[in-house]
């Protein structure tokens, strides 16, 4: 008997029918001896639709009052859904008990609409395991110190399950989603992209961090820090496929680097068309100046991306960074309010139209010259590259949004990712 995790994304919990087919699957694992605990989503679209109730009546405060009562409102969706999927298991004549986050409890800090898990206690789930019951467990969501109900940011419901599943020690965590498994860049940008079997640790938080929307990075950290075997796979195969084949199926992340691995220099081409750059122009050129510049943003808890300072002229400089889109206008206000008079710079310019194009592959920390290969690909097709970052197994460049597609297509063909893996 195994301890197993499922996960189920809104889409997969869209409607009762599909609800009723998460049950069925769900059912059928339980029945084979297994262990259930089930984390799904909000229906697909509710926590949007909730969240633009919110908008309609406060359409421009940010304060902490208003984030506070913005998580109270948003981690109702996944409170409908367990309690759909619980009855839905009750009908298929399974025991089933679903939980908010807070009666679990998965205790979180206290950075509303962007909280990070602290600890789960999981006694509770533990007694009803025992009792032959299956457990399901909101996702996206947990309880501060203070009680008050906190939510982790889109896509939190995936590091729910993993945080579940790293505390839980379970034997795995299969992360059930509208696509089978995590491919070589998005198939609707490139129909040539292929589905891997297998993919690193590392370089599936490179790609979750770099835009990939299969996992959302901080559940990609909890299953690298606790090693928890995690498997990305379609909820929209038959639900009576036979279990074996199903646990086959999808991509596995793994956290062994095998000689098959190492034979691909680059394992995909990940995209985020979510960002926004800003230059902060004419600061002076001295120890510290970054600090005073980007102090002020993290403190304001917004999470700063590629930074860029450059050669300095007559002892001043800029200073260029990326940010999600949605903190463009936040962060822009906050730098002219705060460190523009600080520092005497002479401006702030900002543009919200970019994009941000990598590749990503544990093969390239021992191949030369895959940098130089992506720079030539991207100048034959007449992109100009604004900023560039890397690390051992990546490389990313800031490009105008418009030639994103082109910049994603190109890159997949130079480096033959549409060809059959070796």
């Amino acid at each position: 008997m195994a301890l197993i995790v499922h996960k189920y994304g809104g889409t997969s919990m869209g409607s009762t029918e599909r609800i009723r087919n998460v049950a069925k699957r769900v059912a059928k694992w339980a029945r084979a001896g297994h262990q259930m605990v089930v984390v799904p989503s909000a229906m697909s679209g509710e926590t949007n639709r909730l969240l633009g109730l919110a908008k309609e009546l406060s359409p421009t405060q940010t304060t902490d009052a208003l984030l506070r009562e913005l998580d109270m409102i948003a981690s109702t969706g996944e409170q409908v859904s367990v309690g759909l999927l619980a009855i839905a298991l009750q009908a298929e004549g399974v025991e089933a008990v679903s939980y908010a986050g807070w009666q679990v409890p998965v205790r979180t800090d206290s950075s509303y609409t962007k909280a990070r898990i602290q600890s789960i206690d999981d006694a509770r789930v533990r007694a009803d395991l025992a009792a032959g019951r299956v457990v399901i467990v909101c996702g996206f969501q947990g309880v501060d110190d203070k009680g008050n109900i906190t939510t982790l940011g889109r896509g939190g419901s995936d590091t729910s399950a993993v945080a579940v599943a790293a505390a839980m020690k379970a034997d795995e965590c299969l992360i059930f989603t509208d696509v089978d498994g995590v491919y070589t860049t998005d198939p609707r940008i490139v129909p040539e992209a292929r589905r891997m079997a297998t993919v690193s640790f590392e370089e599936m938080l490179e790609m979750a961090s770099l835009g990939s929307k299969v996992l959302q990075i901080r559940s990609v950290e909890f299953a690298g820090k606790y090693r928890v075997p995690t498997r990305v796979l379609s909820s929209f195969t038959p639900w009576d496929i036979d279990i074996a084949e199903e646990a086959r199926s999808g991509t596995l992340i793994t956290f062994e680097e095998d000689e098959k691995m190492e034979q691909a220099v680059v394992a995909g081409i990940a995209f985020n068309r979510d960002e926004a750059k800003i230059s902060v122009m004419g600061v002076p050129d001295k120890p510290g100046i970054a600090f005073q510049i980007l102090g002020p943003v993290a403190e304001a808890n917004i999470d700063i991306d590629v930074i860029i300072q450059n050669v300095s002229h007559d002892g001043k400089t800029d200073f260029s960074f990326t940010v999600h889109r949605n903190d463009y206008q936040r962060t822009l206000d906050l730098l002219n309010a705060k460190v523009v008079p600080a520092t005497a710079a002479t401006q702030v310019v900002g543009d919200p139209k970019i994009c941000k194009v990598s590749i990503v592959g544990i093969g390239m920390r021992s191949h030369v010259g895959v940098a130089s290969k992506m720079f030539r690909c991207l100048a034959d097709e007449g992109i100009n590259i604004q900023m560039i970052t890397t690390s051992e197994i990546k490389t990313s460049v800031v490009i105008d949004e418009k030639y994103m597609e082109l910049a994603v297509r190109a890159l997949h063909k130079a480096f033959d990712l549409d060809q059959p893996a070796g």
